[in-house]
């Protein structure tokens, strides 16, 4: 490790223009239910226990910094009442927010917290830097229902992105993110202490409201409320539609999630995407060429700002030359032969890049990176035909158990791992011994240990609290999962062809392959008819037009609004909805809908 932990820099960004915090530091739901309370963290005023990666606790002690602060004359950021921050900007008749957080009660509260100290003024716009949850979920927090219309602004491309990530993948994604963010354990020393991109992610109401005015290309500038806004789009970069923007009269840069202080996820661990860590840095150099004499702070929506022309242009630099430097010498070494763990294994940094404190890995790391990099290009394969057609996890597993004399013999083997200090591989051997048995206490007892220790030496707080909440599984069972993000405040704003989509990767083809059929929906308050096709166990849709119309009279037409639709899909009947056709085709077709496991378990079979 090459950082100096006598640089109290990034301490002195962190604290600077800091104006009050929300006390007592506890945001609840209108059920009473707490979904953010930044008091369990007292523990990291602290030194660093013997548990803890001292360089993680360290980017925990920055990121546990709450409150409302300046970031420059007019613009102010709630900062560590959620995973990300919000910002503010002063217009002329009232103030624009920028990422309302992933639930409508932080955002609430962090609203709440800026009117407090600088006026109760309107919001006259609102701005989504991308589209992760936690840059729009607490969209009503901030325009409840009923607000008058104000300007959202958004990339390209945002709905579509935000619906593909959080409704469509949305269950097995939220799964793997109870473990990325570890927001169900102990906050504790040896428990959960941060997620390097912030504390950990709220648990409240997600919400969604869709985007008014779309940024279509570099360059486009706009205004609200007398404010001037230049946009730099970047698509490809940490999320499919992400953008920066200056604010060139209060000469402050927005970089969105690109450049942060810690290296970020070419892939995260909850799953995504995989980004394009090479547009990635091309983007961060322009955003240097396109911006470097216009602004004097530059300020991301996690973490704290930069101040400074040469500051942050340097820290933009380092950021560059960090995800190019992981592109072209993944590929390089690709070229060469290696596959992508063997490439992640001999990895190195220069030490001038290893040695800055925002290119360390407490969210992204150089091993997961460099591998989604030659996943990227080269795919799940690596060349190995052994590799091709290997049996699943159980079914592995069951036999290297019988190979190693037995499920006691294994453990042993593995316990002697963990005694000599390979924890990885005793982590290997314990695996297969809980998928091949998975009631054996023992084998899940050890497992748990190994995975306690690895974690408590994890730099990357995602790795930490993916084995933390590993050993908890293993000990206690799933953990709930507190968030969705396919909830009514999600589904409402989604497009017919959105719905249906959804609703497609939810048939259980076997079940459905004997039914044919096929459904038009008639939506009165859109004046628009759908067509749905069941075939082979595949369900296919489309609006017909009169260039192609829809091939005969459908088996069942539907006549409702939008929201009866919603209604019905959820179970609350159809009340309302006029059928005409075989209307035990509706009955079948939800028939024919898997419900997905919200707690599906993952360190046992």
């Amino acid at each position: 490790m090459q950082v100096d932990f006598d640089d109290t820099t990034d301490f002195e960004n962190a604290d600077r223009g800091f104006i009050a915090e929300l006390d007592p530091p506890v945001v609840k739901a209108a059920d009473g239910r707490v979904v953010w309370d930044t008091s369990v963290y007292g523990f990291l005023a602290g030194d660093c226990p013997d548990t803890a990666n001292p360089s993680l606790w360290r980017q925990a002690q920055l990121c546990n910094k709450q409150g409302l602060f300046e970031v420059t004359a007019g613009i102010y950021q709630v900062r560590n009442l959620d995973l990300s921050n919000m910002t503010f900007v002063e217009g002329r008749a009232g103030v624009i927010v920028i990422d309302p957080l992933i639930s409508a009660e932080t955002a609430a509260a962090g609203l709440a917290l800026y009117r407090e100290h600088r006026g109760d003024r309107p919001v006259t716009g609102m701005i989504y830097t991308h589209s992760h949850v936690d840059h729009f979920g607490g969209a009503r927090g901030i325009l409840p229902e009923g607000h008058p219309q104000v300007p959202i602004l958004a990339p390209e491309g945002f709905l579509e992105h935000a619906v593909s990530e959080n409704v469509y993948a949305g269950n097995a994604m939220n799964r793997r993110a109870v473990f990325m963010y570890g927001a169900a354990l102990d906050k504790a020393p040896d428990g959960q202490i941060g997620a390097g991109l912030g504390m950990t992610t709220s648990t409240g109401t997600v919400t969604l409201i869709p985007p008014t005015v779309d940024i279509t290309r570099t360059g486009q500038e706009e205004e609200i409320d007398g404010v001037r806004i230049v946009f730099q789009l970047t698509p490809g970069t940490e999320a499919p539609a992400e953008m920066n923007f200056l604010f060139p009269d209060q000469r402050a840069l927005c970089m969105a999630e690109n450049a942060t202080h810690n290296m970020h996820n070419v892939l995260t661990l909850r799953g995504a995407v995989v980004r394009d860590s090479r547009v990635w840095a091309r983007y961060l150099d322009e955003a240097i060429a396109r911006f470097g004499d216009k602004a004097d702070v530059a300020f991301a929506s996690h973490h704290w700002p930069t101040w400074g022309r040469e500051n942050w242009t340097a820290w933009l630099a380092g950021q560059r030359d960090m995800y190019a430097y992981l592109h072209d010498q993944t590929l390089r070494l690709t070229n060469r032969g290696l596959t992508g763990p063997e490439i992640a294994e001999q990895f190195e940094f220069p030490p001038a890049l290893d040695g800055l404190w925002a290119n360390r890995g407490y969210y992204g790391s150089t091993s997961h990176n460099v591998k989604a990099i030659y996943q990227r290009y080269m795919g799940w394969f690596d060349g190995n035909p052994a590799h091709l057609w290997e049996h699943p996890p159980a079914e592995l597993a069951r036999r290297y158990v019988a190979d190693y004399g037995g499920i006691e013999a294994i453990v042993d083997k593995g316990r002697r791992y963990a005694a000599d200090g390979d924890l990885r591989f005793a982590a290997t051997l314990l695996q297969h011994a809980v998928f091949a048995e998975p009631q054996h206490t023992g084998a899940k007892k050890e497992l748990a240990q190994v995975y306690d220790r690895l974690g408590h030496g994890a730099e990357n707080g995602t790795w930490r609290n993916f084995f933390l909440v590993g050993a908890h599984e293993l000990r206690t069972g799933p953990s709930p999962t507190p968030t969705s993000t396919t909830g009514p405040g999600m589904l409402n704003v989604l497009s017919l062809d959105m719905i249906v989509d959804s609703l497609a990767v939810r048939i259980d083809g076997l079940r459905a392959a004997e039914s044919d059929f096929t459904m038009d929906w008639e939506l009165t308050d859109e004046d628009r008819v759908h067509r749905l096709t069941l075939s082979h166990g595949a369900l296919t849709h489309r609006t017909p037009t009169a260039d192609v119309p829809a091939p005969g009279h459908a088996d069942l037409t539907l006549t409702m609004t939008k929201a009866q639709l919603l209604t019905a899909l959820g179970g609350g009947g159809f009340e309302g909805i006029t059928m005409k056709g075989d209307e035990s085709l509706l009955h079948t077709f939800i028939g024919l809908l898997d419900t997905p496991d919200p707690q599906f378990p993952i360190v046992t079979p």
